[in-house]
Parts: C-alpha cells; structure tokens; sequence
C-alpha cells in the first residue's frame, strides 16, 4: 500500500533517532524514578505505589502558529533533564459540564504530548497498550483520572496514552492549504496524522523506557474507536501495531463527508471570520485567527443539538484516511487479532451504529479469517441504580479506574468486573488472546455460532450466542 509513501511519512513527520545507548531506564538495579534518554532528550519521571510513570513527553513540535494545520513535525531537543511528572495541556477545545471524562488540564494548541506508565522495577520488554480517546473528535484528552494507565502497569502492561488535536484544528481542508500544499499532498486530517506520528515516536523510543516496539496494541473508545478502524486501514500506519481493540467504534464508515466536499466546508468556515480566496494571505489569516475563533463554540455537546457550524469529521482522503469498511470488504488493511463490541445501552440502540455496527466488524472480520474476539458490556455500577449500560460506561473498568470514577460510591461487585474485564486487556496485549487462567473461555469469533462474551449486570463474565438477531458481513 504505496510502500514508498509510508517510508517517507516517517521521515516527515518526525525525522530519525541517531541515538543508539540504551534506555537509562534498563540500567537501574532499584526501583526509583527513572530518566531515560528519549530520541529529544533525558526525561526523569515518577514512582508512585509500584508504577513508574512518564507525562507530558513531546512527541512533536507545537502546531502552532506557522504550524497550525501542518503533518506533525519533529520535536525540538532539549538540554539537560526534562521534568516529565505531570500531564500536559490537552489539545484545544471547549470542554462542556456533561463530559463524562472531564479534562484534567486546560486546553491549548500547544497539546502533542504523550505519557508512559510501566511496573516499577521490570526488566523484560513489556507488551505496549496505546490508549486513544474518544469525544466525537471534537473533545477528549489524555489528562482524565479514568484514563490513568498505572492499574493496568500493575498488571504488567506498558501503558502509553497522548493527546491528538481536535475539531477544526484536527480535521480542516481548504483550497489555500491545498494551493500551499506544505506536505507533499498530506492534509485535511491532522489528528490522525498526529496518531500515526505517536505510534511511530512508540516505535522509535518504547524500548528505551523497557516496552516492547514488537507488541502493541491500539485501543480506543466512542472517536478512539473509529481512529482505531482508521488506523487499521490507513495506508501510513501499516507495521506500527499488532493488535487492536475497537470500543464503541461503528461500523466502520468515516464521520466526515466522501463526496470531497471538506474543502468546501473549510471555504464556508473561513467565510464567517470575513476571509475568502485560496492565496496565501487567506492562510495567513486563517492561522492568524485567534484559538477561540477556530473553535467557534464546537463541542461535542453542540454537536448533538445539531449545533456544529461548518465543520468536517475525519474524511477519506486516499492518503491518509479510507473508508475503513470499504477496505474491510476489499481485504486492505492490517490482519491482526482484534477485540471488538459496544456496551448494552450504546447510542442508536441494540440496532444502531455502535452495538449494531460492532457486531457487523466482527462478523466482517471474522470472514476475513482474524483472530476476533467480540463482546457486550452490560454492566451498571450499583451506585448508578438504574439499568443500561450507556455510552463510555465501560472505560473505567478496562482501565480498572472504576474506584477512581465512583469514589466511595465504589462496591467490591464493581471492583470485581474491573479485575475481570482488564484481566481480559491485559492477556489480549501480551499475545492476541484474552483468555488466561481464572477467566471464563472467551471464544474466537465464529458468526455462524455468534457466540460473544457478556459482561453481564450481575457481574459475572459469560460466553453465550449474542441474544439479539444474528448479522451478516
């Protein structure tokens, strides 16, 4: 898939590492905070209950200023040891009360940084979960509590999560950037670039903090869903993973428009800032508009009053983004074992596009002859005290973060699915198999059997035919 194309995206995006030392990390007999020498600079992180924990590493430069709406570029190094103990901005936005997730930090442009948690003390190369959040593309961060990778580094995971830029500073087109053409054709879709860019900085540098660039496994939720079915089928991400877990994630089709029309939706935006024609003063004051105006009242709660402005979603470019079902039903993406499902109450329903879209993946899938392992998560914290399992409801206890999210409201029951549902991550992360000792058998995949794994309101994990009407490819 255009083999030359990706070769020279890596040395775009972020250039090549010269250094060859090994980690300092690997060279420490005693668990204490480490410093590693990354690809940039020397990074010292933090010790905290058995976790070592690295924030706010810069994985690319600040798109900002000249920068804004350019391919991500190479990070500045730095002198001396940076200070790496404490998470970055989160990419801008305007955050809005309902987050279930709210952000930890304030958002800014300046956003492109990444954090790493590992057992304190491990010495073998440790499989790599890299963590990519959902909020309609239009919200999200890497900042929030639940998102903490540390329980699942207690597991014995390498838990990396970065932070990916959002709404019109993530996805816009223009004839003035086209007309510019900056990067050799590559636009439009600037928040995918910046994940392509943090699973190659993962490639480059994991194994000088003690991860294993040979086994990594991409996961994400709700819009990290779908950048893990884009990434699946993306020809620039090819050989930077080796698994894969799509939570709330679709059926597949792309959010922005296939009809070529993003330009033109960038064109009616510029045209409310009072900024018209394709030249390069049109650029200038597009970048020049202040951060607030590119945001222009966007968010995901906007988003469903049907409250949006001119703006486009992700979008299949044919060089940075497909249409991941149409790849899927060509044959051209990345085979590997994949988890997939949606929670029992998903937005659209028990038909609709999360619970019926991951339903029609993994039979897709499975067709395809991979490794799918498939699921529903059912379960309500009892704190809750109402049914339903309701979009990102899940997140807390594939993290094992639920006592983070419920608080003193948390039971030993929602403690138990917690253990039992991130057990599952960690074995799928170690070797494309979520099944391991203690757990119930978690089936491969078989749409003629359409057996999935329940996580059930009682709290128990069950193999069983899916209840509801069977799916087709």
């Amino acid at each position: 898939m255009r083999r030359t194309t990706i070769i020279g995206l890596g040395a775009l995006l972020l250039g090549t590492s010269t250094l060859g030392t090994a980690p300092l990390a690997a060279r420490s007999p005693t668990p204490q905070p480490q410093m590693v020498q990354t690809e940039a600079g020397i990074v010292h992180g933090a010790l905290d209950a058995g976790v070592e924990s690295w924030k706010g590493i810069p994985f690319a430069a600040p798109p900002v200023g000249d920068l804004r709406w350019r391919m991500p570029q190479p990070s500045a190094r730095w002198q001396g040891v940076r200070e790496a103990t404490a998470y970055r901005n989160d990419c801008m936005q305007r955050p809005f009360p309902s987050d279930a997730a709210p952000l930890g930090t304030p958002p800014a442009e300046d956003c492109l940084y990444a954090n790493v948690w590992k057992p304190a003390g491990a010495t073998a190369k440790l499989p790599v979960l890299f963590w990519i959040y959902g909020g309609g593309f239009v919200n999200g961060g890497s900042s929030p509590p639940t998102y903490s990778g540390a329980a699942l580094a207690k597991q014995g995971l390498m838990v990396v999560s970065f932070n990916y830029r959002l709404g019109r500073f993530g996805t816009f087109a223009h004839p003035a950037l086209a007309a510019a053409n900056e990067d050799k054709g590559l636009a439009g879709n600037y928040g995918l670039m910046d994940q392509v860019a943090a699973l190659q900085w993962v490639k480059r540098n994991i194994a000088r903090f003690g991860g294993d660039p040979a086994n990594i496994t991409i996961i994400g939720e709700s819009a990290g869903g779908m950048s893990v079915h884009a990434l699946l089928t993306s020809p620039l991400s090819q050989g930077l993973f080796q698994r894969a877990v799509i939570m709330s994630g679709g059926d597949g089709q792309m959010m922005g428009p296939k009809d070529g029309s993003a330009a033109t939706i960038g064109e009616a935006f510029a045209a409310t800032k009072g900024i018209k024609g394709s030249d390069a003063a049109a650029l200038k004051g597009l970048r020049a508009l202040p951060a607030d105006q590119v945001i222009d009242g966007l968010n995901l709660e906007g988003m469903f009053k049907g409250q949006l402005g001119p703006y486009s979603p992700p979008f299949p470019d044919g060089k940075i983004a497909v249409n991941p079902a149409a790849a899927y039903a060509s044959g051209n993406f990345a085979h590997v074992p994949v988890m997939v499902g949606a929670t029992g109450a998903d937005i659209g329903g028990p038909t609709g596009f999360m619970v019926g879209g991951a339903r029609t993946v993994a039979a897709t899938l499975a067709a395809a002859k991979l490794p799918v392992y498939a699921y529903r998560f059912d379960y309500v914290a009892t704190s809750v005290g109402k049914p339903g399992a309701g979009h990102a409801t899940d997140i807390p206890y594939f993290f094992d973060t639920q006592a983070i999210k419920y608080g003193a409201a948390t039971t030993a029951r929602d403690n138990a699915m917690g253990r039992t549902i991130s057990a599952y991550i960690v074995n799928f992360a170690r070797s494309g198999d979520p099944n391991g000792t203690g757990l119930a058998a978690w089936p491969r995949y078989d749409a003629s059997e359409d057996r999935i794994m329940l996580f059930n309101p009682d709290g128990k994990a069950a193999a069983q035919k899916d209840p509801l009407p069977p799916v087709t490819p």
